[in-house]
């Protein structure tokens, strides 16, 4: 048989389509079939002193266990020693409680999220052995998750009524650990704006309080009776800080002065004043926040802003930025209660969009206690 240039230009033809098909037909009927699929993803978190289990069903979740560490409260802090082993004596129960709330058995579960980091070395352990050893037992995939990307990408959880930010947005990570302003492109293309230069804005909320004779966790409580004082009453000095990043250790120090100062005159000064000092601590940390996301929007021109992390909680945090939003024009996004303080279920819904993407762990995969949000 003769092979001609036009049998053999047909030939070559139907075999390039048949390629084609071969490549691109089973990447598009797996991501159709991963839109349609129920993935339920176990999270496990432990960065710091709270233990927590939660079941995802895709974007929904379906629990979100957290154990609270109550031992470090005598200490004024967190104790890391004492907060690894608390884990371990958690860890079994609040998953157990997470699965039996879901619902659900293990085998039906898809994947398993931890948190890689970053966090409290002995902490991040826990949860990544028990992560990786419970994956390997059910045969079931790992996925590693960035903490600070979790408290930033809570706000995708599905709830009712849930406010969804759309890309580009701004997002202000304040917690005990962190003080960041984050361009959000995309769920995981993000870029660090600003920073604390020293301590983060929690550390700062806490330590002010301990040295107002206020018990560990201070920060709350500073926000509880700054409602009853004025916020003016005195005031204190805030830091010089080029570009969008944050420095609080100063205004620790000068609170530290105002009280020694104040209470060498007058011993019941601190209890005498305990609202407008609380009052005037949280109004100064919230004006340094607050300048420096307008500072992110002018300079962005994004004027989404979302805020995450446990400081997050905060009532005069909340309403500076409603305000702000009314003044300036801004979509606030800010995230339930539950997902403000560290929770299994932000580490969740990064699992779950992770596993969309197959972007798996291997067993090596190991813990990190300083992990770059964009890294």
């Amino acid at each position: 048989m003769i092979i001609t240039s036009k049998v053999l230009s047909n030939i070559l033809r139907s075999f390039l389509i048949g390629l084609l098909c071969f490549i691109f037909v089973p990447q598009f009927l797996f991501h159709s079939l991963m839109e349609n699929e129920t993935i339920y993803i176990l999270a496990i978190e432990s960065s710091c002193d709270d233990t927590s289990a939660a079941v995802l069903c895709n974007n929904k979740k379906l629990s979100n266990i957290v154990a609270t560490q109550k031992i470090h409260e005598e200490y004024g802090g967190v104790v890391p020693e004492l907060a690894s082993r608390a884990h371990q004596q958690n860890i079994v129960p609040v998953v157990h409680q997470a699965l039996a709330k879901a619902n659900i058995d293990k085998k039906q579960l898809s994947a398993i999220a931890f948190t890689r980091g970053p966090g409290l070395m002995g902490s991040l352990l826990v949860g990544t052995s028990f992560a990786k050893s419970l994956s390997l037992g059910l045969n079931i995939s790992l996925i590693e998750v960035n903490h600070m990307q979790a408290h930033i990408l809570a706000h995708f959880i599905e709830e009712e009524n849930s406010k969804i930010p759309a890309f580009p947005f701004l997002a202000m990570t304040i917690s005990g650990g962190h003080t960041q302003i984050v361009l959000v492109k995309d769920y995981f293309k993000m870029e660090i704006l600003g920073q604390t230069l020293d301590d983060a804005v929690g550390e700062a909320f806490d330590k002010s309080a301990k040295i107002l004779g206020l018990p560990y966790p201070g920060g709350p409580l500073i926000d509880k009776y700054a409602q009853l004082g004025n916020p003016k009453a005195f005031p204190f000095p805030k830091p010089k800080v080029d570009g969008l990043d944050f420095s609080f250790s100063g205004l620790k120090t000068s609170i530290l002065y105002f009280t020694q100062k104040h209470t060498k005159e007058n011993p019941n000064f601190l209890e005498d004043n305990r609202d407008d000092i609380c009052a005037s601590i949280q109004y100064t940390i919230i004006d340094i926040l607050m300048s420096k996301i307008k500072k992110a929007v002018k300079q962005t021109g994004v004027k989404r802003v979302a805020i995450g992390g446990g400081v997050s909680a905060n009532s005069g945090i909340r309403k500076a930025l409603f305000e702000a939003e009314k003044k300036h024009g801004w979509e606030t996004f800010i995230p339930k209660f539950e997902y403000c303080t560290d929770n299994a279920a932000m580490i969740g819904i990064v699992g779950y969009l992770k596993y969309k993407d197959a972007n798996f762990s291997d067993q090596s995969i190991t813990a990190k206690a300083r992990y770059v949000i964009n890294e």
